[in-house]
């Protein structure tokens, strides 16, 4: 990681002048190129209001049995059945592979394993749920008082205005960032782990206060605790310029995949 630069830069400068927020969330926001592409969708943002109306009513209810998933339907299983696999989304969705049903930004990389399929809902790696749900209950909802990154410009644009930029954000990208690793989910790691997380702050400038400091230490009371606080100090170490949000990519396909805040 490198040094806080001396200068602000235009993001954090709005930023402390309290004219916007940035709000993280863990999920996925974006959907599949090939995906939207069978779909005739341009965009995220032109997918997003029609979700669980018309022809997308059935949207947010996931499939109970292969032959009920579609295009409009994508989500799958609904609940844990014998015989529910991978397989019946690639036919059910008429694609080749799992990887086709994988955003750019969720495909495996430098050691790390693929992401997930975002319509698939069962097991511990599953973002499915969490997508249906952060979709329908925050960004359906608050449309209107929220402008999404990247799909509506890029961070410096968005945070430059007024107003809560909303992104999403990958903990465990963050680890790399800060070389504290990944093995998060044994509170004994997240201890060994602890001076790292500790020397991000103060070279991010962050003042921790004495709760947060013995919170720090002691590994966090649970690893959704840990995740959230590291995914705040990536998204300042991104803020302040030290990464960037995204790499350069086609536009068009931000505007349909979208992208993790600070990923390479």
């Amino acid at each position: 990681m490198s040094a806080p630069r001396l200068a602000t830069n235009p993001v954090e400068d709005a930023l402390r002048a309290r004219r916007s927020a940035v709000v993280g969330f863990d999920f996925p926001i974006g959907v599949p190129s090939p995906y939207a592409a069978k779909c005739g969708i341009a965009s995220f943002l032109e997918l997003l209001p029609q979700l669980g109306w018309k022809e997308w009513r059935d949207f947010f209810t996931p499939a109970d049995a292969p032959d009920e998933i579609t295009l409009h339907r994508p989500f799958y299983p609904r609940t844990a059945k014998k015989g529910s696999a991978h397989q019946h989304l690639v036919d059910g969705l008429g694609v080749a592979s799992m990887n086709e049903l994988r955003r750019l930004c969720e495909l495996g990389r430098h050691g790390r394993g693929p992401a997930e399929v975002l319509f698939w809902t069962l097991g511990p790696k599953q973002v499915g749920k969490a997508a249906i749900a952060g979709w329908r209950e925050i960004l359906i909802p608050a449309r209107r008082e929220i402008r999404l990154w990247p799909f509506e410009g890029s961070l410096e644009e968005l945070v430059t205005g007024r107003g809560v930029v909303v992104c999403e954000t990958y903990p465990a990208e963050f680890y790399g960032h800060f070389g504290i690793g990944a093995a998060k989910a044994a509170a004994d790691a997240r201890v060994v782990a602890a001076p790292s997380v500790t020397a991000a702050c103060a070279d991010l400038g962050i003042e921790v206060d004495q709760r947060l400091a013995v919170e720090i230490g002691r590994g966090f009371a649970s690893e959704d605790a840990y995740d959230a606080f590291v995914g705040l100090i990536g998204m300042i170490n991104v803020i302040l310029g030290n990464r960037p949000a995204a790499p350069g990519l086609d536009p068009g396909l931000l505007q349909v995949e979208g992208w993790i805040l600070g990923q390479e």
